[in-house]
């Protein structure tokens, strides 16, 4: 994959856990082997998904480790490492390139809101430190910050950033950075999966992917044939999944809940304050997976 670094079919993983908040290794590579052999090139760690938030740094680097030793000789294993701390953020770089990681995801600074001037400099630094691959993730939506045109514009003429994982929802705005840059660009929302693809985007970053990878992989390769037709009926099949998972509550709450049902994971145990939700939107996933095929 020398042309593309992470991959086409991402899933931002889940972080498993025992049912006392400790993470479970052997869950994660369980997990990430399940994922491996159904239909994804490409897995993130650390991501939002991961609870990034509420997990410790040493966690990050042997969740990292943990996946590589498990999956990295078949996917792209891509690690998180962006935070609102430059400094911070360039050293996880650094750790996550030595415990075997391919590329960095890294996201726009949140909360402390800095210039455009601020996050290209950002990017450029963490880039530098990690000496891998950077797929910059837009989502403002968390972040209160959006990487504007001009930025993403500036943000490509850096060596190491190398695509864009679009959760701004500006369609207009990705199809003309698309035209206009070299970024590989990914869709970071399921529910505009198909509408990235049909404009030429390279893959996704995906949530449902965790039950969903083969019918996602199929979808790329029926838009890459020129079959839109076979890509829609997918996406039409797939909208009360993705609509119980990422309407409910929060994705990783449900993708959790999911998987365990499915008996993927041992636990479907989150960190505060992340929690699992009323019993009526377990019965929304059970049934949206099930319209959705995938129960």
């Amino acid at each position: 994959m020398a042309d593309n670094p992470f991959g086409r079919v991402i899933t931002a993983m889940v972080t498993p856990m025992h049912d006392d908040g400790a993470i479970d290794y052997d869950g994660l590579q369980h997990l990430a082997v399940h994922l491996a052999d159904r239909g994804h090139d490409g897995l993130l760690v650390n991501g939002t998904t991961g609870e990034s938030a509420t997990t410790t740094d040493d966690e990050d680097y042997a969740c990292v480790a943990a996946v590589v030793e498990a999956v990295g000789d078949r996917v792209a294993v891509m690690a998180g490492c962006g935070t609102n701390d430059t400094e911070h953020s360039m050293r996880a770089a650094e750790e996550m390139a030595d415990r075997g990681a391919d590329s960095l995801l890294v996201v726009t600074p949140y909360y402390n809101k800095p210039t455009q001037d601020g996050i290209v400099e950002h990017f450029r630094m963490i880039a530098e430190a990690g000496d891998l691959p950077v797929m910059a993730y837009d989502i403002p939506g968390r972040t209160g910050t959006a990487l504007a045109t001009d930025t993403i514009r500036r943000l490509s003429e850096i060596p190491g950033v190398r695509a864009v994982k679009d959760a701004k929802g500006d369609l207009f705005e990705s199809s003309r950075l698309m035209a206009e840059t070299d970024l590989l660009w990914y869709s970071g929302d399921d529910v505009l999966n198909l509408v990235h693809l049909a404009m030429g985007a390279t893959g996704i970053v995906s949530v449902v992917g965790h039950v969903a990878g083969t019918d996602y992989r199929a979808m790329i390769e029926a838009v890459d044939a020129g079959d839109l037709a076979r890509a829609r009926e997918i996406h039409t099949r797939l909208i009360p999944a993705v609509d119980a998972i990422m309407h409910t509550s929060q994705g990783a709450i449900q993708v959790k809940a999911a998987l365990k049902d499915l008996g993927v994971i041992g636990s479907d145990r989150l960190r505060m304050p992340l929690m699992q939700g009323p019993p009526a939107h377990r019965e929304k996933l059970r049934a949206g997976l099930a319209a959705a095929g995938l129960a």
